[in-house]
């Protein structure tokens, strides 16, 4: 196999395995082994009528057991767990541009974090991914028929907690920038009427950089905390904001004095309002973004 076929097919391995595990750098850990067992196989003379379909296999079952051990893990994580986010900017390939959908929103891979590993495999696997069932079964290791109460399960729970009504990228953006606005104004009132009245703001520190420990509900309190911490990072602290696309959605990069990355935040935008606001300022999760900065240490400045 040639480097551009590597090229072409790690899009796909990725997307998969990133959907999995919510983790820039387990899904890289597992496509990177995923490609030497292709390249085993094929260099030991094995017949691979289909690289792209043994290599999606292989990260799947890769993708499958990384989770399953991952589960344990989660359970005694310091204060709300989020995914690592994927940042898509001007430079990034058309390829990896391609992978970007609502299936990669922070809040939608909150959600499939509900499912059990073999519950988010074959709902993944079916949906998103459009496999066969017969090939879900052999890969979550099960019978075509329990594969597909599986997926039926887990599409219902989805269902059930999902918006129905999507927005396009043009809402999206400028919801965003109307956020943005109430947000540096300090409006309350006009923030509180982009927030859905269940809004939800998760932050995640991991207990390394500060971060509500639990989410926190409801467009009066989400209002005021965001315009609180607003107001502190820009005005107190000197942090400055960017507009980027986040896993998919409008979202902001929050950087230090010396232009190093402290926090990403996304926001969930359906039915015209903003469903839900993930920070995620946990600095081993900003660590593939580039250079990290320290928030703690930008608290803990005093006043000017």
């Amino acid at each position: 196999m040639t480097e551009q076929d590597f090229d072409a097919l790690r899009p796909a391995a990725f997307a998969i395995a990133y959907r999995m595990l919510g983790s820039v750098s387990e899904a890289e850990d597992v496509v990177q082994e995923g490609f030497l067992r292709l390249h085993r196989a094929h260099t030991g003379g094995e017949r691979i009528e289909s690289p792209r379909a043994y290599l999606s296999t292989v990260v799947s079952r890769l993708a499958l057991d990384q989770l399953r051990s991952a589960r344990a893990r989660r359970e005694t994580y310091v204060g709300e767990w989020l995914p690592e986010p994927l940042v898509t900017g001007a430079d990034d390939d058309p390829a990896r541009k391609a992978e970007m959908a609502d299936s990669l929103s922070l809040a939608f891979l909150v959600l499939l974090e509900s499912l059990s590993p073999e519950q988010r495999a074959a709902f993944l696997l079916r949906e998103v991914f459009d496999e066969p069932y017969d090939r879900i079964a052999e890969i979550v290791g099960t019978s075509e028929q329990n594969a597909r109460q599986l997926a039926t399960r887990a599409r219902r729970h989805v269902e059930q907690r999902r918006p129905r009504f999507e927005a396009s990228r043009e809402q999206q953006e400028e919801l965003a920038t109307r956020f943005l606005a109430a947000a540096e104004e300090g409006d309350l009132e006009g923030l509180e009427e982009l927030l859905a009245h269940d809004v939800v703001l998760r932050g995640d520190g991991g207990g390394k950089a500060p971060a509500a420990a639990r989410a926190v509900h409801g467009r009066a309190r989400v209002a005021r905390m965001l315009i609180a911490g607003f107001r502190a990072a820009t005005t107190r602290f000197g942090v400055s904001m960017r507009r980027e696309r986040v896993n998919g959605q409008p979202g902001l990069l929050f950087l230090d004095g010396d232009d190093r990355l402290v926090g990403v935040v996304s926001f969930d935008v359906a039915d015209g309002q903003i469903q839900g606001v993930s920070a995620v300022v946990n600095p081993d999760k900003l660590q593939h973004l580039g250079p990290v900065g320290d928030a703690g240490a930008i608290l803990r400045k005093p006043r000017g």
